[in-house]
């Protein structure tokens, strides 16, 4: 009886439990794999980047930085720097973006290449939330709270030093591995309770599934395969996405047998985004929390070395900012009004997730075309997007072709909703270098086109037989103008008409 009051007596306090080093369970087998893939991520935003973002954001792209940053400040003043986090204030030249590319694509290197980590993730986080602060519609996409959230959570995992290794005298604590898990787990969560409680009738009737392959933003071939399958097969798989996000997850914080309980959910939820990665291209969302998954291996599963005994001092700094974002991520679920909600949102590391709350019931496509007469219209060639009905799907994840991927949500709505598809036919009639490098080629090379459309399309995914039949992997429909013709007016404006 006695010796149970003393164990409690020399229970450790909450601070040195949650913040010091933790020798169990131990974690530097997880964390040293973790901090590698989180490197390679951001390896593959930045080469991401380094095709797009002239096009994207530069000075004679489709939303130049230096504009939207202006307005903000006119509008905002002060409180823009905040509201708006990005070093192309100091200056959003073609120079300005292609350095936070190239000191990005450094610091990935140096954090797979375990340099300076702590430093190294600081400076990747620094220059990839530079791009998102500035890039307006073109950084709506949860994987990049992810990304920045993830991030900013592992400078608190990562060891000190230059060249730390498995750094075995700086074992993570317990908060910094928890903190990360937590950013798995509300991301498979969330998402399943946002499918519940939006009344999504597909995730009810488990028809969810049936024509996901064929809407997503990029499909891939071998999502065309599956999406011949019965609809038995993707009814099963709609139950078990539900399953896993709203139960299995849950595993994470098993009572007993905790190490077992966490491999069986990593062992359940592994192969479920290994195939969401081979039939669709998310991106790096998909590796992000595949590779986040690998945190819920402790050394006793991955035969980690011993952690060194260190000393039980616990971060103050670590205890306050965690228990913050700890804290703002339950309650900006609930209340997206949250103070401390508000506050960091710019900052993307407290973030809500919900994934595939509605499902997209058809597939719209936006192609742009030109003329030189205004008879016979061309479209220019995208790289990625369905356009040509006999080109086969791609695999291109993590690689994320943003351009693309807005015009598959600019073709949910209307052209209202999505003023830039107005400025890319702009552009595409100026023959601006760096947005006509989003496209695959240029068919008015020579001469810019004296107009410019966008045109709306229906696709579906061919069956096995038309396939068979006609070689091709989509059918189309035209369905109309998309968005007012840019032509250029006599002064060298450009005007806007329904013609």
């Amino acid at each position: 009886m006695f010796e149970e009051f003393t164990a409690e007596a020399q229970r450790p306090p909450i601070l040195e439990r949650l913040f010091a080093p933790s020798v169990a369970p131990s974690f530097l087998r997880a964390r040293w794999i973790w901090l590698r893939c989180l490197g390679a991520i951001f390896f593959s935003a930045f080469y991401s980047l380094y095709f797009q973002i002239h096009g994207l954001i530069g000075p004679h792209g489709i939303l130049p930085a230096f504009e939207y940053l202006d307005a903000v400040h006119r509008a905002l003043g002060l409180k823009g720097y905040w509201l708006a986090p990005t070093l192309l204030w100091l200056n959003s030249g073609d120079r300005m973006l292609s350095a936070i590319v190239w000191i990005g694509f450094a610091a990935s290197v140096a954090i797979i290449l375990n340099l300076w980590p702590r430093l190294s993730i600081a400076i990747a986080g620094i220059c990839f939330l530079s791009f998102i602060g500035a890039a307006q519609e073109f950084a709506g996409y949860q994987s990049d709270g992810m990304l920045l959230e993830a991030a900013f959570l592992s400078i608190f995992l990562a060891p000190r030093g230059i060249r730390p290794g498995m750094a075995i005298a700086q074992a993570p604590s317990r908060a910094a591995v928890f903190m990360l898990q937590w950013e798995w787990f509300r991301i498979y969560f969330e998402s399943g309770l946002v499918k519940i409680l939006s009344g999504e009738e597909q995730w009810r009737n488990l028809t969810a599934m049936d024509k996901y392959y064929e809407n997503g933003p990029l499909p891939s071939w071998i999502g065309w395969y599956v999406q011949q399958w019965p609809h038995s097969f993707h009814a099963f798989s709609a139950g078990l996405t539900l399953a896993v996000e709203l139960f299995v997850v849950w595993l994470l914080f098993a009572p007993r047998k905790a190490s077992l309980c966490r491999l069986i959910a990593f062992l359940i939820v592994t192969p479920l985004q290994i195939g969401i990665i081979l039939t669709a291209n998310y991106a790096f969302l998909n590796y992000l929390v595949l590779f986040l998954g690998v945190l819920l291996l402790d050394d006793s599963i991955l035969r980690g070395p011993a952690p060194a005994p260190a000393a039980k001092k616990p971060s103050i700094a670590a205890a306050v900012v965690l228990t913050t974002i700890f804290l703002t991520s339950i309650a900006s679920f609930v209340m997206p009004s949250f103070p401390t909600a508000t506050l960091l949102e710019p900052f993307r590391i407290a973030n809500r997730y919900g994934l595939f709350a509605v499902m997209t019931r058809n597939r719209y496509e936006i192609e742009f075309q030109g003329t030189r007469d205004g008879v016979t219209w061309v479209a220019y060639p995208f790289r990625y997007k369905p356009q040509d009905v006999r080109m086969r799907p791609g695999l291109y994840a993590p690689y994320q072709p943003r351009f693309e991927w807005n015009l598959w949500f600019a073709s949910l709505g209307s052209v209202d909703e999505n003023r830039w598809v107005l400025n890319t036919e702009g552009r595409l009639l100026e023959n601006s270098p760096p947005v006509l490098a989003l496209f695959a080629g240029n068919p008015f090379a020579d001469k810019p086109p004296i107009a410019v459309r966008a045109v709306a399309w229906q696709y579906w995914f061919t069956t096995r037989e038309e396939r068979a039949r006609t070689g091709a992997w989509w059918r189309r429909e035209a369905l109309g103008a998309y968005a007012p013709a840019a032509k250029r007016a006599a002064d060298g404006s450009i005007t806007f008409d329904n013609d």
